[in-house]
């Protein structure tokens, strides 16, 4: 017997509908601020004429970035596979520390102080320490920087989703006689996923920031942080303002992906009503 699939409800497609219009609307005062932003920087530069040196134009920096493209783009790809290694790492430590820390409540509190001294420790210290413990022409050494980074509002944002659950919810998983983990895969991670997910984010930027900043103190010379210090040090600043661009826009796609599988992973969650309907 051959089926005819159903169309898509009025209601459905109008829900579908709201939601691209909320995230066009988020977006465009951002473009727009980037936009006369950018406006700005080069009239200001052009009228005060100030040096290449101390600040270049953007449309300085973009003919340099287009010239040199391959270069800055394959810098810009290694680095971020060692942000990408540092967030996988960092963030698939931080949730197992929390579900053990929101499991085990004592435990959690002798590690917690632990873990925010760890935090406190600034990034830029670390990273020799780290090129010490492994060849500073490891990515190594970058993973574990971005790692740090990323740990800590990873565990945070993940510990308070995990502890969020109502408590009515967890009776009614009692009532039924469930299990530990029967709790956590039904109640409690569907609550922390929108919390993971906004840590995930923040973290997606740090990696990229730790990698970089670990590959000032040594790196690979196709590394990007050490094409930035390398220029600088040469004067050649259009070319490091270029390699920033390409950090940015790498930093960028991070973070869209991780927002592009947030809306996948939180397709349950019903859309906001507006007022009035």
């Amino acid at each position: 017997m051959s089926t005819v699939a159903e169309p898509a409800s009025p209601g459905r497609r109008g829900g579908a509908v709201r939601r691209a219009g909320r995230g066009l609307r988020e977006w465009l005062p951002a473009v727009a601020v980037l936009v006369i932003g950018i406006a700005l920087w080069e009239g200001l530069v052009r009228a005060l004429d100030v040096q290449q040196f101390l600040l270049p134009a953007p449309s300085a920096i973009a003919d340099t970035f287009w010239s040199s493209r391959s270069t800055l783009l394959g810098a810009g790809w290694f680095t971020f596979k060692e942000a990408l290694g540092g967030f996988l790492v960092g963030s698939g430590a931080a949730i197992l520390f929390a579900v053990v820390v929101s499991r085990f409540r004592s435990l959690g509190s002798a590690l917690m102080p632990v873990a925010i001294a760890a935090n406190a420790i600034p990034i830029i210290a670390f990273a020799p320490i780290t090129n010490a413990w492994f060849s500073p022409f490891s990515p190594s050494a970058k993973i574990a920087i971005a790692a740090v980074l990323c740990f800590f509002p990873v565990m945070i944002n993940t510990l308070r989703g995990l502890t969020s659950v109502k408590p009515e919810q967890i009776e009614l998983m009692r009532s039924y006689a469930a299990g530990e983990l029967t709790v956590y895969r039904r109640v409690r991670f569907p609550t922390a996923l929108p919390y993971i997910f906004t840590a995930l984010k923040i973290a997606s930027v740090l990696a990229m920031i730790g990698a970089i900043v670990g590959e000032y103190f040594g790196g690979s010379l196709n590394a990007l942080g050490v094409l930035i210090r390398s220029r600088a040090q040469l004067l050649d600043f259009q070319q490091s303002w270029a390699g920033i661009l390409v950090a940015c826009l790498f930093g960028i796609g991070f973070y869209l992906a991780v927002a592009a599988a947030e809306r996948v992973a939180l397709r349950w969650v019903p859309p906001e009503r507006e007022s009035g309907s």
